[in-house]
């Protein structure tokens, strides 16, 4: 007889140490992640970097970055790593941020295309990133600097590296060219 395996729930997962590696939780089950390398890091930084300064200077909001959690789904739970995320003050209030994971979703998630990256798996995140609430996804894509544009009701949009990126109705005045990410 088959004995079902004990799926772990977020809160669970989140009191976990540190296992020197990322991770996601996936419905339950831990999932390494392959560690990004020096180029990925480079566009999260950029990317965390523009976002929230503008957010910053405009009082806006707050960016975190690489691999903050947001809780996607429930019972079984799935924890994903962001590579950045943005909060609205009408969503994060201003002040410190408390440890371990909010109920509050971002408004907006950046993911950065790795090579180990598939794009079965990147739509998989954006779906779920988009059924959890998040209002737009962008996939930076270093090797072909692209810019690709998810929301829940309108069809993706692609930008070129001379393309502006805007984000009108999230973050009003938001304007880079998407070379900017990848410089």
């Amino acid at each position: 007889m088959a004995t079902a395996e004990a799926l772990m729930t977020a809160r669970e997962f989140g009191l976990r140490p540190d296992p020197g590696h990322p991770e996601e939780l996936v419905r339950g089950r831990i999932v390494a992640m392959q560690p990004g390398d020096r180029r990925h890091g480079r566009v999260c930084m950029k990317a965390g970097r523009i976002i929230d300064t503008f957010a910053e200077e405009n009082d806006r909001g707050r960016a975190v970055s690489n691999d903050s959690a947001i809780l996607t789904e429930r019972d079984p739970d799935t924890v994903r790593g962001a590579d950045i995320a943005y909060y609205s003050y009408a969503r994060l209030p201003k002040g410190p941020l408390e440890p371990g994971y909010g109920p509050e979703i971002p408004e907006l998630v950046v993911e950065v295309r790795s090579k180990h990256d598939s794009w079965r798996e990147i739509l998989v995140k954006v779906t779920e990133y988009l059924a959890a609430g998040v209002l737009k996804v962008i996939v930076l894509d270093p090797e072909k600097q692209k810019a690709h544009i998810y929301t829940a009701d309108d069809e993706p949009t692609t930008l070129g590296p001379d393309d502006e990126l805007t984000l009108p109705g999230l973050l009003d005045g938001f304007c880079v060219p998407v070379h900017r990410f990848f410089e």
